[in-house]
């Protein structure tokens, strides 16, 4: 791994939570990812299924965790199961993790090699009632592909028919949606990485580079910090393209007088952030795309005080659309009678701001949190107000992460990446 060795008193941390949620005499499962094929021989790079990670700090393929509290032998209440490295392995993909660095990354004393797997389930199924299977219950998640763990859940229940079955999912939204310190600083850090990125390429953008240009120094900055790259799909959005929501084609380019919307951050340790700023190609905004600019920015800066714990997310968002609709009447977007004849169901303001401002992030870019519960301290949150005006030829959003704290306004994780429209400027300058 690129990233620096975690403390893993988090993932003890972790587990002792988790484990404290689950039924008497129950036991829970948690698979890798796959090493998924592209075509011939090649794989796509392997990504960790963020909930054994965030249980155990194993980041390889192929292993799987196992907690069982209440277990009559006291080494099997916390198990891994790992692939055996081998000298083979050794010389062709590179040393896997041993017993002894599994121990030190997880915390975990009990690492059996895979191939124990089925005798040792065997004896601990016949002391349990309930297995918490892992399934993926995200309010965004729409998976095609079968994965690792769909196999193995069908597997466990052909097997053992008769046992109860339990959701791991609900526990871990909960848990996984109110991080740790540890946690903050790792976002912290990923956060830190892009700022590098994006000072980077405001000392580079100038009339004519191409968008992917910009894509390609990102990447630069973000691998030379011990980040993988990417948090997710980079956003390159020059001109109208910003006006695509997920534009990401990234391969227009750069005219002078246009802005360019860059959704883009890095990640580390598995851990994202996610930042998205506008600017001007030529290094200054025109008037209009100035007042439109200043427009999201105070809607993101009042956005962002409300933000604190017991706000019900539904509620956030029909406050900040008033703010915005205020926003949108000032410029001349919207006028009264739009107001006034608006849809409940699909508010005026939304013709010109169409989606959320604010998600959970964490371990995903869109991570684990149930939106009908009340935010509480320690939560990370985006907040990404925009507005997009095609008939104008561009579009603006602006988006920074911050912490809920106890009391008071958030703190802001991207506070020293520039975002004032003069300090923009004044660096691209």
């Amino acid at each position: 791994m690129k990233y620096h060795s975690i403390k893993n008193t988090l993932f003890s941390k972790n587990r002792e939570k988790f484990s404290n949620q689950m039924k008497e005499n129950s036991l829970a499962i948690f698979n890798s990812n796959d090493i998924y094929p592209i075509s011939a021989d090649s794989t796509m790079p392997f990504q960790q299924h963020r909930d054994i990670f965030y249980l155990s700090g194993i980041d390889q393929e192929e292993s799987i965790l196992v907690l069982f509290p209440d277990c009559p032998k006291e080494k099997h209440r916390e198990m891994l199961f790992l692939k055996e490295t081998n000298d083979h392995i050794a010389v062709w993909e590179g040393e896997k993790l041993t017993k002894e660095k599994a121990f030190e990354t997880s915390g975990i004393k009990t690492v059996y090699w895979l191939q124990d797997m089925e005798k040792v389930i065997a004896e601990i199924m016949s002391q349990c009632d309930t297995v918490y299977i892992n399934t993926n219950e995200h309010y965004r998640a729409n998976v095609e592909t079968e994965t690792r763990e769909d196999r193995f859940t069908k597997w466990l229940k052909e097997k053992y028919p008769a046992h109860s079955v339990a959701k791991s999912n609900p526990i871990l939204q909960r848990l996984r949606s109110v991080k740790d310190p540890i946690e903050i600083d790792l976002i912290q850090q990923a956060c830190d990485i892009t700022e590098k990125g994006f000072r980077r390429v405001l000392n580079f953008i100038k009339p004519d580079v191409w968008e992917y240009n910009i894509e390609a120094e990102l990447m630069h900055e973000f691998l030379n910090n011990r980040s993988k790259g990417f948090a997710y799909t980079p956003i390159i959005a020059s001109g109208n393209n910003a006006n695509v929501l997920h534009y990401i084609e990234n391969n227009q380019q750069c005219k002078t007088g246009d802005l360019i919307l860059m959704d883009v951050a890095a990640e580390y340790a598995n851990y994202s952030s996610d930042m998205t700023r506008s600017v001007p190609v030529s290094g200054k905004f025109s008037k209009r795309q100035k007042a439109v600019y200043n427009a999201v920015n105070r809607v993101k800066k009042e956005a962002t005080k409300m933000l604190t714990p017991g706000t019900i997310w539904a509620d956030y968002h029909i406050e900040v659309g008033k703010i915005m609709t205020s926003e949108l009447l000032d410029l001349n977007l919207l006028d009264k009678a739009d107001v006034q004849n608006e849809n409940p169901d699909w508010p005026a303001y939304k013709k010109y701001f169409m989606h959320g401002t604010s998600h959970h992030m964490g371990l995903d870019t869109h991570d684990y949190g149930i939106l009908t519960e009340p935010m509480q301290a320690n939560m990370v949150f985006t907040v990404e107000p925009g507005i997009y005006i095609p008939d104008e030829g561009f579009g603006i959003r602006l988006e920074d992460d911050v912490v809920i704290q106890k009391t008071g306004e958030p703190f802001n994780l991207m506070k020293n990446i520039p975002i004032e429209a003069d300090e923009i400027e004044d660096i691209m300058n």
